[in-house]
């Protein structure tokens, strides 16, 4: 059993929590030993709560999880898990993610209380709210917010409105692309895998996040020439780092509408080799502008 509820917990997807980090890499201050150990903690925190989501969502979702050509495997949908056992592990993880914040030497309660919402926001989406449309996504992409605010908090960073914005429409991008997927599948099978697969269509998500590609790409530039950024972060080439966004926006967009094969972001993050190597590409232009042109 150990092996499936390694599998529930599905580490695989705690990449997603790297969110946390992004303040302390954005404001050129990852090298602070201090800083970093605090926003290891708060990046743990998160998996922890993202955990008991994933325990909780299933346990919900076991009905419909059973009729997934995909998700019918997952330990509960299976019956390798017990329902109980996933309850437990559910209420365990939620409670030890809020009890690591006192591991931060500052702002705790600011941070118990950004995981306390990321864990309300979740429960109402697994037991409602994913159920509306439009309203379904947002609700994800809020997550992801409350992401980077949880490790804005545990390090003391300053939050521009660009993080945030850009935070919010990347996250939004590949939730519309996920959703495809279940639209994909209904649209081939009639089977529906959520309520409100019916409120979309395939040719209005491509427009969707065709959209909302080309406003974070805007996003993204207008960040990268921002006056108040090039001078906190003191240089002016930022910019460079645009073409590795518009890559890998383009290449997600390729997968999603041409391959129809975006129900996982995680998997296609840690799969397509496009991909890596456009964040890969990024990571290293931006740590070579902020950081090693300073030393």
């Amino acid at each position: 059993m150990f092996k499936n509820i390694i599998r529930l917990i599905r580490p695989e997807h705690w990449v997603k929590n790297g969110f946390v980090l992004l303040p302390l890499f954005f404001d050129g201050r990852f090298l602070e030993l201090t800083s970093l150990q605090s926003a290891i903690v708060a990046l743990g925190a998160f998996c922890m709560a993202a955990s008991a989501i994933y325990c909780l969502n299933d346990i919900i979702d076991i009905k419909s999880d059973r009729r997934h050509p995909v998700k019918c495997k997952r330990p509960i949908a299976a019956g390798y898990v017990p329902v109980m056992v996933a309850w437990i592990l559910a209420i365990s993880l939620s409670s030890a993610s809020l009890l690591l914040c006192l591991l931060i030497p500052k702002n705790q309660g600011t941070l118990m209380c950004v995981i306390g919402s990321y864990l309300i926001l979740n429960v109402a989406y697994s037991l409602r709210l994913k159920q509306v449309s439009i309203v379904d996504v947002f609700c994800l992409s809020l997550g992801f917010v409350l992401r980077v605010i949880a490790g804005g908090v545990a390090t003391g960073t300053y939050l521009s409105h660009w993080i945030i914005l850009m935070t919010f429409l990347l996250a939004l991008f590949l939730a519309f692309a996920k959703r495809r997927d279940d639209v994909v599948i209904y649209e081939a099978t009639g089977e529906k895998m959520r309520k409100n697969v019916t409120q979309y269509n395939a040719h209005f998500i491509n427009q969707v996040i065709g959209l909302i590609a080309g406003i974070t790409m805007v996003a993204y530039v207008m960040y990268t020439v921002s006056p108040d950024v090039t001078r906190r972060l003191g240089t002016d080439y930022l910019y460079v780092t645009s073409v590795f966004v518009l890559a890998g926006l383009i290449r997600y967009l390729q997968i999603a509408i041409v391959d129809q094969r975006s129900g996982s972001p995680t998997k296609i993050l840690l799969k397509d080799r496009f991909i890596q190597l456009c964040i890969v590409g990024w990571v290293m232009c931006f740590v070579t502008i902020i950081y090693l042109s300073k030393s």
